[in-house]
């Protein structure tokens, strides 16, 4: 490409999002289930709001938020024509500016912004390049890309879209609307409605399964599945091993980021979140809404309960119980983890005085 590249000042750049709008006030109010409140000075624009924007470059047609108050300086200047904001900031919103008040605005946000940006609807057809077994079952609306497999049996519901030079192992089943990303890799899986799995992911190769023997490691057969239930979205570049008997379980509504690594027979409740890093060995059970964050790692075998949290980069070796917070390696609840921190560093700071010959200096 040679001379000035056509660059969009805004948040969402049309080359690569689709655009809706505009939306009258009140079709935004009703989408992000919030109380529209009018400008004090001036009136809301005749002809509706154009987009979303930061509050620090929003115009008088765009719609931008406000969910930290350490932002708060940004809501008393913008330019922005309709603000979303918690009930604490209803009076700060500027004259000129309508509101949308919300108990979680960054809730309301997203659904404002998934109105104007919708996700892009399936074009229904197959690449030339791509292959299709002749048992497949693929549905005359999906959108199948570039050099993607598709192998004997698979099943791929409506809707689908498959980006280039994915493969769909021998016997998998998609559902409804999902959406799977270049160079992913599925087999030995059955998926739910509407799951997303982004680029580079591998979904049901071998677990890291093998018995010693005389004469070395021999290789235990793999014989489970993964099931993703409706609503999972998988990152780019993570892998889920299936069951070596038993399935390897993803929950409706959980979300993996990118190079997460999930072990055989592992079960993931609903609405599970684990961050990037993670790993999570053979075995280990997570309830739901169970939280792991980054870099953390946890033994197989074990049972993380509902609702807990397991902080980054934790090492977690045992059960940790319902609603717990935990951090460190090994893992121990929050408050005794910065507890041990603390005399650490007196006896650090003390035995430092004492090589100085107790003059507590450095």
């Amino acid at each position: 490409m040679t001379g000035q590249q056509n660059v969009s000042s805004g948040p969402a750049d049309p080359r690569f999002f689709t655009r809706s709008g505009p939306f009258e006030a009140q079709v935004l109010a009703d989408a992000a289930e919030a109380t529209l409140v009018a400008p004090r000075e001036g009136n809301m624009p005749t002809d509706g709001y154009v987009g979303i924007a930061p509050l620090q470059i929003a115009g008088p047609q765009d719609v931008s938020f406000l969910d930290n108050r350490r932002y708060a300086s940004l809501l008393e200047n913008t330019k922005a024509g309709l603000v979303i904001v918690a009930p604490a900031f209803a009076d700060k919103v500027p004259a000129h500016c309508a509101a949308l008040v919300s108990p979680a605005p960054y809730l309301a946000w997203s659904r404002v912004a998934r109105l104007f940006h919708p996700k892009t609807p399936a074009k229904a057809g197959i690449h030339p390049s791509a292959y299709i077994a002749p048992t497949a079952q693929v549905d005359p609306t999906c959108e199948i890309g570039a050099f993607v497999v598709i192998e004997a049996g698979a099943e791929v519901g409506p809707d689908c879209i498959i980006g280039s030079h994915a493969v769909v192992g021998q016997g998998v089943q998609l559902g409804a609307g999902c959406r799977i990303g270049n160079h992913v890799t599925l087999s030995h899986a059955v998926v739910g409605e509407r799951v997303i799995i982004l680029p580079g992911a591998r979904i049901g190769q071998d677990g890291f399964g093998f018995a010693v023997g005389p004469k070395g490691f021999e290789t235990v057969p793999q014989l489970g599945r993964v099931v993703l239930e409706h609503d999972v979205e998988i990152g780019a570049n993570t892998t889920i091993d299936r069951g070596s008997v038993n399935d390897t379980v993803i929950g409706a509504g959980s979300r993996l980021d990118n190079l997460v690594q999930i072990g055989h027979n592992a079960r993931l409740g609903r609405c599970c979140i684990v961050v990037s890093q993670a790993g999570i060995s053979g075995s280990t059970v997570l309830e739901d809404f169970v939280t792991v964050a980054a870099q953390a790692g946890l033994i197989g075998h074990i049972r993380i309960g509902a609702k807990a949290r397991i902080g980054a980069q934790c090492g977690v070796m045992s059960d940790v119980e319902s609603g717990a917070d935990v951090i460190g390696s090994p893992a121990m609840p929050f408050r005794e983890f910065f507890r041990n921190v603390a005399v650490l560093r007196k006896l650090a700071k003390k035995a430092s005085g004492s090589a100085d010959g107790g003059s507590g200096k450095e």
